[in-house]
C-alpha cells in the first residue's frame, strides 16, 4: 500500500472544483465525487477519488472519517483590506442618517480617518489587530487572502503595512497574498495637488517597494498593485498613469472599477492585463464584453452594497452572459464591509446577483484563486495541487449560500495540515516553531 499522512474518506459530496477557471455559462461546475476521498502527504494532494479505491490504496498516518460531511476546496478570498487600525463604528450610524460614502470621505471620515489610526501604529500593533480577524476568516474558511496596503498613502507606512503582510503571512496558517494600493485616497496633506501625489506614487513610492521587496517579501514575487478609480479618489487618466507606471516596474495589476460610476476602469484594467476588476456595479456594457473576452477575472464584492444599504449588486447574470471568470471577494475593510465569513458572501451573491450555490462555490474558490493567479496551486482539489480544503458540517453544498448568520465549517486543512478540527484552533504557528 501507498504512503499517506492524512486520508479523507466517505464524504457526502466530495467537490473537487477540477478543470481550472470556469466561463460564463460554465460557472459553477463542482464536479462531485459521492462517498469521496481525499489523499495527502506532506503539503500537497496525492489522488481523489472514490473512498473504496482509496482506502485500499494507502496506508495513512491518519484517517478523517467524514461521513455525513461535504469536503471541498478552502475559500480564497481574492479582495480583502485586513490590514488597518482602529475601527469606524461611528460613520455607520452616519449612514443610517443619510449622509453617503463619499460625503462621509469628502468630511474627513472614511478611508481618511483609518489612515490616521494607521500611521500612528507601529508594526507589532498593526499585526497585533489583524490577527484576531485571520483567525475568524480562517474559521469560516478561508485558507488564501488577498490582501491590500492602502491605509498608510505615504512611503513609510505603506512599506510598514506590507511588512505586516508579509510577516503574517510568515505565521500562517492563512496565506496572505500582497497587493499595493498607494493609490486608496488622496492624501489630505494632498488635497488640491492630486496629480503631485500621483507623481509621489509613480516617482518615489513604487520604486521604493520595488527596491526593497526583497527584505520584506523573500523570494517572492512581486506584489499586485491596484488603483481605486473612482470619482473622488483616482481619474481613468491618473489610473493610467499609475498602472502604466507600475506595470514597467515588473508588477502585476488589480483596480478598483465601477463601484459607484463606470469610468472605464474596466476597459483598462483589459487593455493592461490586469488579473483582476473589482466591485463591477455599474460597468459599462461594452467593457463588459471587453472583460468577457479576456483573462482578467471579474471580482464582485456583495458586501460593500450590502454594508452601504445600496440596491445596486454586480450584475453577475451579464458578465456570465459575456463569458467573463466571475469571483467573489469579502472586501473586508473597517468602513463598509467589516466581514469575515466568505460564507456569508456567498448567501449574499446568492441572494442579490442571483447565483446558485454551486456557481457561488466556484466564484469563491477556483475562479477566485485566478483572480490572485494562483490557481495552479489552490482553488481545487486535485492531484499536486496544496492540500487546502474544508470540511462542513452538513452532508449537501447547498446548505452553503441557503443558511447564513452561521458557521457551516467544522475541519480546516491548510497545506496538508490540520488548523481547524471540531471549530477548536490546531495550528501551531512557524514562527512559535523555529
Amino acid at each position: 500500500m501507498a504512503q499517506a499522512d492524512l486520508l479523507i474518506t466517505n464524504a457526502s459530496q466530495l467537490l473537487t472544483l477540477a478543470g481550472g477557471p470556469q466561463r460564463g455559462d460554465q460557472l459553477g461546475s463542482l464536479s462531485v465525487i459521492e462517498e469521496g476521498a481525499v489523499a495527502i502527504a506532506g503539503s500537497g494532494i496525492i489522488e481523489v477519488g472514490a473512498s473504496g479505491d482509496l482506502s485500499q490504496r494507502y496506508k495513512p498516518e491518519r484517517i478523517i472519517d467524514a461521513s455525513g460531511r461535504v469536503v471541498l476546496p478552502g475559500f480564497v478570498d481574492p479582495h480583502t483590506h485586513l490590514i488597518w487600525a482602529g475601527d469606524r463604528a461611528a460613520e455607520f450610524e452616519m449612514r443610517l442618517s443619510g449622509m453617503s460614502y463619499m460625503q462621509i470621505m469628502a468630511a474627513g471620515g472614511g478611508i481618511r480617518a483609518t489612515v490616521h489610526a494607521t500611521r500612528k501604529t507601529s508594526l507589532e500593533d498593526l499585526k497585533a489587530q489583524a490577527r484576531p480577524r485571520m483567525r475568524m476568516m480562517l474559521a469560516h474558511g478561508t485558507t488564501t487572502a488577498e490582501t491590500k496596503t492602502g491605509y498608510g498613502l505615504q512611503t513609510e507606512t505603506e512599506l510598514r503595512m506590507l511588512r505586516a503582510i508579509m510577516q503574517l503571512d510568515d505565521e500562517g496558517p492563512l496565506e496572505l497574498a500582497p497587493t499595493f494600493l498607494g493609490a486608496h485616497a488622496i492624501p489630505p496633506e494632498y488635497d488640491g495637488k492630486e496629480d503631485d501625489y500621483v507623481t509621489l506614487l509613480c516617482d518615489e513610492m513604487l520604486p521604493e517597494v520595488k527596491m526593497q521587496w526583497k527584505s520584506i517579501g523573500g523570494d517572492r514575487d512581486l506584489p499586485f498593485v491596484d488603483v481605486f478609480c473612482e470619482e473622488g479618489a483616482f481619474s481613468l487618466e491618473q489610473t493610467r498613469r499609475i498602472l502604466e507606471s507600475a506595470l514597467a516596474l515588473g508588477f502585476p495589476l488589480k483596480i478598483h472599477a465601477d463601484e459607484f460610476k463606470g469610468l472605464g476602469g474596466t476597459g483598462l484594467a483589459v487593455e493592461l492585463g490586469a488579473a483582476s476588476a473589482d466591485h463591477l456595479v455599474h460597468t459599462p456594457k461594452q467593457d463588459i464584453l471587453a472583460l468577457g473576452r479576456s483573462n482578467t477575472v471579474a471580482v464582485a464584492l456583495p458586501c460593500t452594497p450590502f454594508g452601504l444599504a445600496e440596491t445596486s449588486y454586480t450584475p453577475a447574470a451579464a458578465f456570465l452572459e459575456a463569458g467573463a471568470v466571475l469571483a467573489l471577494a469579502s472586501d473586508l475593510n473597517p468602513g463598509t464591509a467589516w466581514c469575515e465569513s466568505m460564507q456569508f458572501v456567498l448567501a449574499l451573491a446568492c441572494r442579490y446577483m442571483h447565483l446558485t450555490p454551486a456557481q457561488a462555490i466556484a466564484a469563491a474558490t477556483i475562479n477566485a484563486a485566478a483572480a490572485i493567479r494562483r490557481e495552479d496551486r489552490i482553488g481545487s482539489l486535485e492531484p499536486g495541487k496544496q492540500a487546502d480544503l474544508i470540511i462542513l458540517s452538513v452532508a449537501d453544498y447547498r446548505h452553503l449560500g441557503y443558511r447564513f448568520g452561521g458557521n457551516l465549517v467544522d475541519t480546516v486543512i491548510k497545506r496538508g495540515e490540520i488548523a481547524i478540527e471540531g471549530g477548536q484552533e490546531t495550528w501551531t504557528s512557524r514562527r512559535s516553531k523555529s
